[in-house]
């Protein structure tokens, strides 16, 4: 089959199921773009390219398949580069393919020639500066096999001009063969052994779920674990969901940012089991002090994050549903009632109550959250910006399923969460989709409005306004004595009359007793709705 390099990828895009694309266009992907116009693959024009990689990355998380995200060279591939990152450090299967000026050019400082490749090589798991047009089907099928299989992320193809508009003989391989990268996704045995041992020795065990649990698919085999052994569950914030948050024995999210239960939990554990997490420092901030009153296994595909952070008793390198399905059917539960019952006290004593009370003035974010868990069904997805909105809706919305709520995790990128709404919604047109940002962040890639409005996408923002820059400003009130500088908001724009340009519904609230009937009107129907929400400044993150 005579394909130009062009058509070759999008054949092999769609030899590998690839329904959509996010990106925009320019001169050097130009050829791409031409041959995509006979593909019945749909586009997503974004405003801009950073909302193509956001928007793919939402697609890949909430659906499991890899993410494409398209954009020419020079300051369109640039634009990408924050979306690959966010990729990178959340482990989101990503596909991102790049325009490149003529092959001779390369390397003169011609007009929009930037080198992506070794820009973006550090937050990689691999990427392609395509010389030859005869590659590109090999190059195209190992991509979406790397940025999918072991620990998942992105991977960048970069095509010249010339690439695309060569003319090959197209050939798609069947299988992959890449020296050097072969996963392991079958965990030791013996070592799997030594964790039901741990486990039916311990007397205070507890379960640290990360985004790799989602990843896997693993949260069935970890509830059945956790149920059947009577081990309480902890979660990052990129774990979140993998425990429906009504279960009895989740204890919410752990860390800097995290409620008080689940890190007393870890801190006092005899046994801490680490499922698919990286042991960030957000999560854990000490470490090397945990591992010292503790046994700590450790679980994940990646084999180089085993013992990275954290000193580990027993390592197993595999994917954690396969581990997980093997340790379930080998595992006993311990005597573990004593430490289940002192838990649950502590629980208690320390149960997340927002301040519901009406007349402030103000709407209480974390109400506006509990409220909203109770209207939103479990299928419904839940995005989010990044600064205090996200803690709030990672300790308040109550997430009943995996891959329901999308955040930015690792590299906490504010922008995040409106075009990553967008690639929820594409990717599942029939559930309802909320958007939770605040005015900061909102406002990094708000112009991702457009998309939606093109795309006649329902999706439902709640915005937190207070006016400032709100986790910046929490920290200068509480690390620098109270020195404000360059944290406040004041002349925000009216976003009630911003939506309205875009032909979008909307209503501003500044009381707690709205809060419902405000709630229910946003979900009330089909069409995109804005819920400004005025908080208090002086609101605490936690």
């Amino acid at each position: 089959m005579k394909l130009s390099g062009a058509q070759a990828i999008v054949k092999a895009l769609e030899l590998e199921g690839v329904e959509v694309v996010f990106g925009y266009p320019g001169a050097a992907i130009c050829p791409f773009y031409d041959a995509l116009m006979e593909s019945n693959i749909k586009h997503i024009l974004t405003r801009h390219e950073q909302g193509a990689a956001h928007a793919a990355s939402g697609y890949a998380r909430t659906t499991g398949r890899v993410g494409v995200c398209v954009a020419t060279s020079g300051p369109g591939a640039t634009n990408l580069i924050t979306g690959i990152a966010d990729a990178y450090m959340d482990s989101t299967p990503l596909v991102a393919i790049t325009g490149q000026v003529n092959s001779e050019l390369i390397g003169r400082d011609v007009f929009q020639e930037a080198d992506i490749t070794g820009a973006t090589d550090p937050f990689c798991k691999h990427n392609y500066l395509v010389k030859n047009a005869k590659d590109l089907p090999r190059v195209l099928k190992e991509a979406f096999y790397i940025a999918s299989t072991g620990r998942p992320g992105p991977v960048l193809i970069d095509v010249p001009i010339d690439v695309q508009t060569k003319e090959i003989n197209f050939d798609y391989p069947e299988n992959v063969d890449i020296k050097g990268y072969k996963p392991n996704l079958k965990g030791h045995s013996l070592q799997i052994k030594k964790i039901a041992q741990a486990i039916e020795k311990a007397q205070r065990p507890i379960i640290c779920a990360g985004g790799g649990v989602i990843n896997s698919n693993a949260a069935g085999e970890l509830f059945e674990l956790s149920k059947k052994c009577g081990i309480p569950v902890v979660m990052t914030l990129m774990g979140i969901g993998a425990v429906p948050y009504d279960y009895d024995l989740n204890l919410g999210m752990l860390g800097t940012y995290g409620v008080y239960t689940a890190n007393y939990a870890v801190n006092n554990a005899d046994l801490l089991i680490i499922i698919g997490a990286r042991v960030a420092d957000r999560a854990i901030s000490n470490p090397q002090q945990i591992a010292k009153k503790k046994q700590i296994v450790h679980i994940d595909i990646d084999p180089a994050e085993i013992g990275k952070n954290i000193d580990v008793t027993i390592p197993v390198v595999g994917d954690v549903k396969q581990v997980l399905k093997e340790l379930v059917d080998i595992s006993q539960k311990g005597n573990t009632e004593d430490w289940i019952k002192a838990i649950q006290t502590e629980k208690a004593k320390r149960e997340l109550k927002p301040d519901s009370k009406p007349g402030t003035g103000f709407v209480n974010p974390k109400y506006v959250l509990s409220v909203l868990t109770g209207l939103l069904g479990e299928n419904d997805i839940v995005t989010t910006e990044v600064g205090q909105n996200q803690i709030w809706a990672a300790n308040y919305f109550g997430v009943k399923k995996p891959r329901t709520f999308i955040s930015s995790g690792g590299l906490g990128t504010m922008g995040y969460g409106l075009p990553a709404s967008v690639g929820a919604k594409i990717g599942c047109p029939d559930r309802r989709v909320v958007c939770i940002g605040g005015d900061g962040s909102f406002q990094m890639n708000m112009q991702e409005l457009g998309t939606i409005k093109q795309n006649k996408l329902g999706i439902k923002i709640v915005l937190f306004n207070n006016s400032r820059l709100g986790m910046v400003r929490e920290l200068q009130k509480t690390k620098y004595c109270g020195r404000y500088f360059q944290v406040f908001l004041e002349d925000n724009p009216d976003f009630i009359k911003l939506f309205d340009a875009y032909g979008f519904k909307g209503r501003r609230i500044d009381d707690n007793s709205q809060v419902e009937d405000a709630l229910k009107e946003m979900l009330s129907d089909e069409e995109p709705f804005l819920l400004e929400c005025r908080i208090d400044p002086e609101e605490s993150t936690l």
